[in-house]
């Protein structure tokens, strides 16, 4: 560890008001004599960018007008809502101004992500000072009116928000919710060898747990083949009102935890402005010399993994360069800081006074001429084109994201002679499918994992590469490769950060985990599904690939793992959002798999999520079926019905989505096939759940016409559904044969027992299928009596085999279309 310490500086200031304490403005200050990388004229032009873009950052927090100060600050130049954070600003801007500087010197390709939350007011200023801002928002010109558009719409009704959001030129990472900048930088920084991501991570950030555990994505960047991160760790020791842990404890613990995970720190700390200045400068140069040593040994020395990363440790001062104290408190330096230090300017004169001489410290005249633009000696510091952090494509991924050089899914579809004829694992044959995708896509494709490819039958993936690893490899250690294209690590959160990284910079992936525990980034799938819905509404974004979850080892088939692992609330949580983002589809066998997965890879700007069991089970479409059944979202399977003809208005109309309902559903109808010949019964497979939705709710909505042609308008409706029933009812509710559908599936009855077992637990076995149609279909219950009853011993006899033999009744285990199970 290298540490560069400071302190001090002139910062004294005068007393202004007395109106409930003393207020104390800083004065403006000058560049101490300070030696360094940095020689007087830049030192003095890269403290002007800071100053400048402090200055910026102030007045889009506090003004609405007299953005340059040409009069005195007036009530009516503040916005009456004061809505912002400035603490965290002041080191965002120096970790920009310092990142600029050695893209000139080095020509570096890099991007920028601002970790700590609401920090939008910097990445903003520096946004308008390259030039970008106004490049893209025409109505925000780089001078003086312009700079009153800017701050007039931060925190503003029809402005944009406190955090980077994208409308922030520059920005691929979401600013509102905390913990995910560290995965995002790294997943840019996949397959990209000439990308360096400078990211700076807030300490009331770092105290979540998918920061925690973010530390260890250096274990699988290869720096052979991928970009480098420069982590920056800005400890200004508060949040809203508590001290921040990394901030707090000792140095040589918090040195020892980032050694622990595989980085080099240099550790840069003070107050004064010089000071900080030259030794930012040689911690940046010290780390990017390092990287280039690390990433030249790798391309064209031994392969291998290298010892340790550089990363910066950033002390600053909370609310650096704000007011020391308001009203008798302490500001700067404090937690008091961390929003806005003076939330009375508008009505409390003392206030206004302190906030402009603030305004005034950064010295203003010096950096903005007559018109308001920036003198030359701030844009002398502006990489050029596209090597400007807010310019650069790779933070607007859809500018670089191409095509998948894609298989035809058909050649890899299975034989189906007869639909039920043959079982495979749904699942094994999409790896199939995988395999060859990754194969003809070795620089543009990852698949991520929780520890479960295997176990979700993908690993044929593993047959053209293997699994991502960096950090040392034993001697009994399998299919772990310094060029792999898995991503496997037990942490949802990384799988999820790392692909969303990869995938807003231009790339395309797959996540795939257990049903159950893909609730653990129920948060970071809702900012991702927000950042979707947002960036489609900001005209220069283009969209990129969609995000695609593969969730296999489902609710229905937890044979050993039992209550802890059935869950399929996912899909409520996902049919929260925007109907122009999220997509969901439950196809019931391989070849509605295979399908289904490759429109999700062809897709563009959604959230496709895809559940599918891994267990062998029932192939029930031919690959030409399976395409038009696929195509159509939904559709009546009249192989399965009995007596729905043409004419013919069915009795009951059996519905299904997901591949254990669909299977349950086809035995009820064998059963009253075979025992209600005269019924007519007619079965409905949906894939595409969204086709529920009327076409006006969403863009693969089913219009009445249509819904009402498959499912009447009066005819009861048994819906076996993969997930909680009350979805499909929040689906249909406005349909009108809504009250007539009675929906089955997973009612939180759970627990270690047999595949049969467990749908009985939850009502829904074929048994109680046939008694719903029993009970729903006019005159039946009384004609049908015999046959309920013969279902309710079903059930006992089912129940009280697996009690015995500890597997399910042989003639449900081997039962196979179109036989009667009983």
């Amino acid at each position: 560890m290298t540490q560069m310490a400071s302190s001090g500086g002139d910062t004294s200031a005068d007393n202004v008001g007395e109106r409930g304490g003393v207020s104390i403005a800083p004065r403006p200050y000058r560049l101490s004599e300070v030696s360094g990388p940095l020689d007087r004229a830049e030192l003095t032009a890269i403290d002007a960018w800071w100053r400048a873009a402090n200055y910026l950052s102030v007045g889009q927090i506090y003004l609405m007008k007299n953005p340059l100060l040409r009069e005195a600050l007036r009530p009516e130049h503040i916005k009456p809502r004061l809505l912002g954070h400035f603490g965290t600003v002041p080191g965002l801007n120096l970790v920009w101004a310092h990142a600029n500087r050695a893209i000139r010197r080095r020509e570096l390709n890099a991007v920028f992500v601002a970790g700590p939350g609401h920090g939008g007011p910097g990445p903003n200023a520096c946004a308008w000072l390259e030039g970008t801002y106004s490049e893209l928002y025409s109505h925000i010109p780089r001078d003086g009116a312009g700079m009153g558009a800017l701050f007039a719409q931060f925190s503003f009704p029809g402005g944009v928000p406190s955090h980077c959001a994208p409308e922030t030129p520059g920005s691929f990472h979401e600013g509102g919710e905390l913990g995910y900048s560290l995965l995002h930088a790294y997943g840019a920084a996949l397959d990209n060898p000439d990308l360096t991501v400078f990211c700076v991570i807030g300490d009331g950030e770092a105290e979540t747990g998918p920061l925690a555990g973010s530390w260890h994505a250096n274990k699988f960047l290869n720096p052979g083949r991928d970009g480098a991160v420069l982590p920056i760790l800005a400890l200004n020791q508060y949040k809203i009102a508590n001290p921040t842990i990394l901030a707090r404890i000792p140095e040589h613990e918090l040195i020892e935890l980032l050694r622990g995970c595989g980085y080099e720190p240099i550790v840069v700390a003070g107050d004064d402005p010089a000071t900080v200045h030259q030794a930012m400068a040689a911690a940046v140069d010290g780390c990017l010399d390092r990287i280039d040593r690390i990433q030249r040994a790798a391309r064209f020395g031994a392969d291998g993994a290298p010892a340790s990363w550089p990363m910066i440790v950033l002390r600053t001062p909370k609310g650096w360069t704000c007011p020391p104290v308001v009203d008798g408190d302490p500001i700067e330096g404090t937690f008091r800081a961390h929003q806005v230090p003076l939330p009375a300017a508008r009505d409390n004169d003392s206030h206004r006074e302190v906030l402009e001489r603030w305004l005034r410290s950064y010295r203003p005249e010096e950096l903005f001429d007559d018109a308001g633009q920036p003198v030359p000696e701030l844009l002398d510091q502006v990489p050029a084109g596209d090597r400007r952090m807010s310019a650069n494509p790779v933070a607007n991924g859809g500018m670089l994201v191409r095509d998948l050089r894609l298989p035809d899914w058909r050649e890899f579809g299975v034989e189906v002679a007869a639909p039920g004829g043959t079982k495979h694992e749904a699942t094994r044959v999409l790896g199939g499918w995988l395999r060859e995708v990754t194969r003809r896509n070795p620089d543009n494709f990852l698949t991520f994992a929780p520890d479960e490819l295997a176990s979700n039958r993908l690993q044929d993936i593993l047959e053209v590469t293997g699994r991502d690893w960096q950090a040392e490899i034993g001697e009994y250690d399998v299919a772990l490769d310094r060029t792999g294209r898995v991503i496997e690590v037990l942490s949802e959160h990384m799988c999820q950060g790392l692909l969303e990284g990869y995938l807003l910079t231009g790339r395309h992936g797959v996540f795939t985990c257990y049903e159950a525990f893909i609730h653990i980034v129920d948060a970071m799938f809702n900012q991702h599904a927000k950042w979707l819905d947002a960036s489609a509404a900001v005209s220069w974004r283009r969209p990129i690939a969609s995000l695609n979850y593969l969730l296999s080892s489902h609710v229905w088939r937890q044979d050993h793992n039992g209550f802890t692992h059935q869950d399929p609330g996912f899909l409520d949580v996902v049919l929260n959002k925007k109907p122009e983002i999220v997509r969901v589809y439950l196809p019931p066998d391989a070849n509605t798999l295979l399908s289904t997965y490759d429109h999700c890879l062809r897709s563009r700007h959604y959230v496709n999520v895809v559940v599918a069991g891994k267990q062998p089970q029932e192939d029930w479409l031919s690959v030409p079926d399976a395409a038009v059944h696929c195509a159509r979202g939904l559709g009546i399977w009249e192989w399965a019905g009995n007596n729905d003809t043409v004419g013919s208005t069915p009795d009951v109309v059996l519905a299904c989505a997901g591949d254990v309902p669909t299977l349950e559903t086809l035995a009820a109808a064998a059963i009253l096939r075979d025992r209600l010949p005269d019924l007519r019964v007619r079965v409905v497979n949906v894939v595409d759940l969204m086709r529920l939705l009327p076409a006006d709710e969403h863009p693969h909505g089913l219009p009445d016409r249509e819904f009402d042609t498959l499912f009447t308008t009066d005819r009861p409706v048994i819906f076996a559904f993969h997930g909680y029933p009350w979805l499909v009812h929040r689906l249909t509710y406005r349909r009108t044969n809504h009250g007539e559908m009675h929906v089955r599936g997973y009612k939180e009855e759970g627990t270690t027992t047999t595949p049969f077992d467990m749908v009985m637990l939850n009502d829904l076995d074929r048994y109680h299928l046939v008694m719903d149609v029993i009970d729903r279909v006019p005159d039946l219950r009384e004609k049908a009596a015999g046959l309920r009853q013969e279902m309710v011993d079903a059930r006992w006899k089912a129940r009280a085999w697996t009690r015995e033999h500890g597997e399910d009744i042989p003639c449900v285990a081997e039962w196979s279309w179109p036989e009667v199970s009983l």
